[in-house]
């Protein structure tokens, strides 16, 4: 009966023990290595973790059933506040802006669904990952240019077509350019001035993928490299590969931006997954970031045939001309 006990309170231990540590590290900022992939999970770790507390009430293992609470209340304080939506939403005024984001895999999404968004959302930026000269050709004969006449692109040099980005604009593109980042991969920028708003820098983010532990140092590199806001406004919207639970994306909204669809309420909606069909649980790694100073009305996430992410749509507020004088 003895042993039976302690085999008992041993497999109730081992049931405990990962929920744990894992709201220790998350809560710390502190994964390191494979942890950097698995964290992409943690909202499904956080439904997870309360099966431990019931078991271990049911069983009435009190030391047990304390640090399972414990650990589920903290990995639920760290996903829950992203389903609700913030009264830190930024300004309520301002001039409208809507602004869409798009990975293309490889250039090879539907670029009539695309165009459509752009078109039934009056969107007025269209930001374009894994952007490509045969799905630039396609988005323009679908009627792109006709909508958003403005571009700054970065063609993709790479084989697999992932490295090319891409801006669309309404409104002409001052500076316009395209930076390197240290994964390869490409973004588009440019300053536009929508009318009564005050210039707003816009760029089409793609850090590296963790896609292995070796490519973990280019992923944080990226991350680090983006930039920060500054006297001009900016918007940062595209495919980061990271989420909210990932300590170098958390490092780099604390440098003057938020996450839109964590500000609406919709920091849940997954836009990545599953990956050529397998069985990987949907993550959200696609954002837009909004500098502090632009408010957020509205977020919402859509389907793109052919792609494996979803397009992320935001309805932003920009900072009037006045609002900025000093």
């Amino acid at each position: 009966m003895a042993a039976r006990r302690v085999t008992a309170t041993i497999l109730l231990w081992l049931l405990v023990l990962p929920a744990a540590i894992w709201a220790v590290l998350r809560v710390g900022g502190w994964e390191r290595g494979i942890a950097v992939q698995l964290f992409a999970f943690t909202p499904y770790v956080a439904a997870w973790s309360l099966l431990p507390v019931l078991v271990t009430l049911l069983t009435r293992r009190w030391p047990a059933a304390v640090v399972a609470a414990v650990a589920a209340a903290a990995l639920i304080a760290c996903v829950l506040p992203r389903a609700l939506p913030s009264g830190d939403r930024g300004p309520a005024t301002g001039v409208e802006l809507r602004v869409l984001s798009s990975n293309m895999l490889q250039g090879g999404a539907d670029p009539a669904t695309i165009v459509g968004l752009v078109r039934d959302n009056d969107v007025a930026v269209l930001a374009l990952q894994e952007f490509t000269s045969p799905g630039q050709t396609a988005l323009e004969a679908a009627g792109l240019k006709e909508l958003l006449p403005y571009s700054s692109i970065g063609l993709g040099t790479d084989p697999f077509g992932t490295t090319g980005s891409a801006l669309y604009s309404r409104f002409p593109l001052a500076g316009a350019g395209v930076a390197r980042n240290g994964g390869g991969f490409q973004q588009a920028y440019g300053t536009i001035e929508p009318p009564g708003a005050a210039p707003v820098l816009v760029e089409s983010a793609h850090p590296a993928a963790p896609y292995a532990v070796s490519a973990l140092r280019t992923w944080r590199s990226d991350l680090d490299g983006e930039p920060g806001t500054s006297a001009v406004p900016r918007i940062l919207l595209g495919d980061f590969n990271s989420t909210l639970d990932h300590q170098a994306l958390r490092t780099l909204i604390s440098r003057g931006y938020r996450d839109a669809a964590e500000a609406d309420g919709k920091g849940l909606v997954p836009t990545w997954g599953p990956y050529h069909g397998r069985p990987i649980p949907p993550v959200t790694i696609d954002h837009v970031l909004v500098d502090r100073r632009i408010g957020v009305a509205h977020v919402s996430v859509h389907g793109v045939p052919n792609s494996d992410h979803r397009a992320v749509l935001a309805e932003l507020r920009l900072p009037a001309v006045s609002s900025l004088k000093p």
